[in-house]
């Protein structure tokens, strides 16, 4: 019964063969129209004839092959139809161009073109290439936009082939292609391609000549861009090749940038010496003021000849006017009045267990908690409720008419009188004279206090009659520790990125004097670190690496070595390689602490630029499982500062920093404490001032981790995420937390300090070391912001402890999140602009938005993260391409008012 029926099979079977063979034919048939399937003749025919004998048939019959290649309009999703019906003889051209005779020259390289362009619809190892090489090297272009696209990318394989096999191997015959190509896809819109292009092949040099006034745009912005993703040295070659085009068009805001990105004195000082026009060079003055960037406008090669430009460029670079200008935000958004920690609390919101009684609360930190949160809410808004209020500077009277700053106790009034220079902040002329006072007080502690307020309300701000240094300079001298420890931090927040001379001879002693306190040399190498940020200054640094050397082992197990260590590495901050020779050096330290100064050293000399050996190197310490005991403590400590390196090295690009995030979240699940510990942090440091609902959520996690360390991290960590934005989900998250922790006086303390931070000026404010379009980091400000994340490392002997002024370091990082449009004069000048979210248009075809979901507003303006603004009338042209912080406008001439009555 098995076989008919299986020969019965079989029939089906072939009968269904038949029929679908017969139904593919029927298919094929009405598919080629009577045009096409005289031109697949054709073809065909063409082919035959190339193995005719006479070689004038066979040039005949190639040309015409060529001319139809030629002639075909391909669409982006189908192959043109004359390589559609030649693909079927591939084999045999191929066969063909190996049997020409030698002397039919012309036509073997003719054949070659045709199988090189029939190669791109195959998937074949470089034999685009390979006969593009054997043809004709001359005009690549009329093969189209796919041929070319095709060749470059095995012109890059094989460059790197050849270079692998032999570094000096020849590749002449690549260049000749490549100087083809690239003049091509500049002139074709495709710049990208052709940077891609001359990096594989290691000529970027090339690309210069074939710039002008229509490509640099899209062309810079591509360099600029791919620098980020590109290894060492080529990051820099790439960024140097962007100034030069810049100047060369004579765009000198765009070209400062790309300087300052460098990290390069003399390239910064060449661009502003070159920009001859002064409202230009104001406007780059603007540049150098937020980057916290100093120049000398008196000597040297950003002089500048004309007294009145230079007078009112000095005061542009030193921020005078930056409070005045913040104060106009402030009016215009109608924030000036002042707020007191109790508006920050909302306690009436929060439901249930509310500290109750004195029983419940620490009332000195309760204090000094509000003392945080009045200084950060009324920051640089020059009047508050608590400090700048009636004089009753000696405690005498009635509890009613104690001073503010009375109420804290001991060190908690270094704090409270430093919270005027917060207040004042940037306003030199109206905060001295109300810390003046101070100075003249019997408490030691008043004093420190106000020395150090003298710093904040200096940050960032260069006064013309410099008094920080006449005030502050005796006193770093003095008998009492806690002012010297005021007067050193006053000093280097004062002088923040200037590389002041005097500082240096002034602090330096300070450092190596093994006598001193550890305390007092390690805050002195700290400012010392603030003022020659990312300058590798050779005394600085050897006096740190001597302090270090000096110290005994006891000393160097406290958190001060770990301030040390942290100030070696913002004198190289974004150094990269200069730092290898101080790296040696901090390897042959004391146990205790070379191994936490080398990674400390080498996250901030690579900061921002997402160098992967560095990454793994920090990862892999990340991962280690050290066993401990009490004697051997210290073999872990490098395992925070490694944490934190990631973040650090990871934080310049959003790419870099999704995948930081993911490995951070690794690391709490399979890290050790010491690890797990600096994770909060190392998330905060991701996304400073940009409250991002994930990281919220993870932070919100985190604080209530059972490591009282993690969590007390977490909480300085959400503070940070907010830091100046108002963001009313993270303030809600710490109203919940601030009820959580009512009995646990440290971790309250913590809550009402990132209260106190997301609220910051009034949400005016942000702590973002990235400006500019995120473009540029300030070195200034991310100085400011480690100096708190690395003493939170210790936190409960520094910001829990006697030392929580650190937390005034970020007056170097708080700047304005606006934009302030001025007239030729400098005066506020209402325009309309559109704010929206920021679209990254780098490489897209034509001219894209740069923002979407737009609002239009009149100016001044706020900034969120992530967005951008552009002016909304064409009646003015703005000086900066970047729209952000301060930004000079002038009149457009060739602006036509419309006539609204028509």
């Amino acid at each position: 019964m098995v076989a008919p029926s299986d020969d019965k099979q079989k029939g089906k079977g072939a009968k269904e063969d038949k029929k679908s063979a017969k139904g593919k034919d029927e298919e094929k048939e009405p598919e080629l129209s009577e045009e096409d399937l005289a031109l697949k003749t054709n073809l065909d025919l063409m082919v035959e004839r190339l193995g005719d004998p006479d070689p004038g048939v066979v040039k005949l019959s190639l040309t015409t092959m060529i001319s139809e290649i030629r002639s075909a309009t391909a669409s982006m999703t189908s192959v043109p139809k004359p390589l559609k019906f030649l693909r079927a003889h591939y084999d045999a051209l191929k066969a063909r161009i190996e049997a020409l005779p030698a002397d039919q020259g012309e036509n073997r390289a003719m054949l070659a073109d045709v199988i090189s362009i029939l190669a791109t619809t195959k998937e074949l190892a470089r034999e685009v290439l390979k006969y593009r090489l054997l043809g004709s090297t001359s005009d690549l272009g009329i093969w189209g936009h796919e041929y070319i696209r095709h060749l470059s990318g095995e012109i890059a394989e094989e460059f790197r082939v050849r270079r692998e096999e032999d570094s000096a191997a020849p590749v002449d015959d690549l260049m000749i292609l490549v100087k083809q190509i690239v003049p091509y896809h500049m002139t074709h819109n495709a710049e990208p391609e052709a940077v891609d292009l001359l990096l594989e092949v290691e000529s970027l040099d090339l690309l210069e000549s074939h710039i002008d006034e229509k490509n640099y745009g899209r062309t810079c912005l591509y360099l600029t861009s791919c620098c980020a993703y590109l290894p060492e040295p080529d990051d820099a070659a790439v960024l140097r090749l962007a100034l030069r085009i810049y100047s060369g068009q004579k765009r000198w805001h765009d070209a400062l940038r790309v300087a300052l990105r460098l990290n390069s004195r003399p390239d910064v000082e060449a661009v502003f010496a070159a920009c001859s026009e002064p409202l230009e060079k104001k406007q780059l003055g603007y540049l150098l003021a937020r980057h916290g960037f100093a120049l000398n406008l008196e000597e040297g090669p950003a002089a500048v000849e004309d007294d009145t430009l230079r007078e009112a460029l000095r005061e542009i670079i030193s921020n005078s006017k930056l409070s005045e200008h913040f104060l106009a935000l402030g009016r215009d958004l109608d924030v000036m009045e002042a707020k007191t920690p109790d508006d920050v609390y909302k306690t009436h919101l929060t439901e249930g267990r509310a500290p109750a009684g004195a029983a419940a609360v620490d009332s000195a930190r309760a204090n000094l908690a509000a003392t945080f949160v009045n200084a950060f809410v009324n920051a640089a808004f020059g009047q508050d409720k608590l400090v700048t209020v009636g004089s009753g500077a000696e405690a005498g009277g009635g509890s009613e008419n104690v001073h503010w700053i009375f109420k804290n106790k001991d060190h908690g009034k270094i704090s409270a009188t430093a919270s005027l220079g917060m207040v004042t902040l940037w306003d030199v002329e109206g905060g001295l004279p109300q810390i003046d006072k101070y100075l003249y007080s019997t408490d030691p502690f008043v004093v420190a206090g106000a020395l150090l307020a003298i710093g904040v309300v200096n940050a960032c701000v260069q006064n013309e009659n410099d008094p920080a240094f006449a005030l502050i300079a005796d006193y770093v001298s003095n008998s009492d520790v806690n002012i010297r420890t005021g007067a050193i931090l006053g000093l280097g927040l004062a002088y923040a990125g200037t590389g002041r001379e005097e500082v240096s001879e002034l602090l330096n002693p300070l450092v190596v004097d093994s006598d001193a306190p550890v305390e007092v040399s390690a805050f002195a190498a700290l400012a010392l670190g603030l003022v020659f940020n990312s300058s590798a200054r050779e005394d600085v640094v050897m006096s740190v690496l001597q302090a270090l050397m000096s110290r005994s082992d006891v000393e160097l197990s406290t958190p001060y070595a770990k301030l040390m260590c942290l100030a070696l590495g913002l004198l190289f901050l974004g150094k990269q390689e200069l730092a290898e020779a101080t790296v040696e050096v901090a390897k042959t330290l004391s146990e205790r602490i070379s191994q936490f100064a080398v990674v400390t050293l080498e996250s901030c000399a690579y900061a921002g630029t997402g160098n992967v050996l560095k990454v793994q190197g920090l990862l892999a310490m990340c991962g280690e499982h050290i066993t401990t005991d009490e004697a051997s403590a210290h073999k872990t400590i490098h395992q925070g500062a490694a944490v934190l390196g990631l973040a650090l090295l990871a934080m310049a690009e959003p790419l870099g920093s999704q995948m930081a995030g993911r490995v951070l979240e690794h690391l709490l699940q399979y890290g050790d404490a010491p690890a797990r510990r600096a994770v909060p942090l190392a998330i905060a440091l991701l996304h400073i001032s940009n409250p991002d609902v994930l990281v919220m959520d993870t932070l919100s996690r985190l604080s209530h981790d059972q490591d009282s360390e993690v969590a007390n991290n977490a909480i300085v960590g959400l503070g940070l995420l907010g830091a100046g934005t108002n963001n009313a989900r993270l303030a809600g998250l710490l109203r919940g937390l601030a009820s959580y922790y009512y009995k646990e006086p440290t971790a309250l303390f913590l809550v009402r300090l990132a209260q106190g931070l997301v609220h910051m000026g009034k949400g005016l404010l942000t702590i973002n070391p990235y400006h500019t379009d995120r473009q540029l980091c300030s070195g200034v400000s991310l100085a400011g912001v480690l100096a708190l994340v690395f003493s939170c490392l210790d936190l409960k002997a520094t910001i829990g402890g006697k030392h929580h002024y650190l937390l005034y370091c970020l007056a170097v990082a708080m700047k304005p999140r606006m934009l302030l449009t001025l007239d030729e004069e400098g005066r506020p000048l209402p325009v309309p602009c559109r704010v929206g979210t920021a679209v990254d248009v780098v490489a897209q075809a034509g001219r894209p938005k740069t923002i979407t979901g737009f609002q239009t507003h009149t100016t001044p303006v706020l900034l969120g993260v992530g967005e951008r603004a552009e002016l909304a009338t064409e009646e003015w042209l703005p000086l900066s391409p970047i729209l952000e912080g301060q930004v000079i406008l002038t009149k457009n001439p060739d602006y036509v008012a419309m006539d609204e009555s028509k």
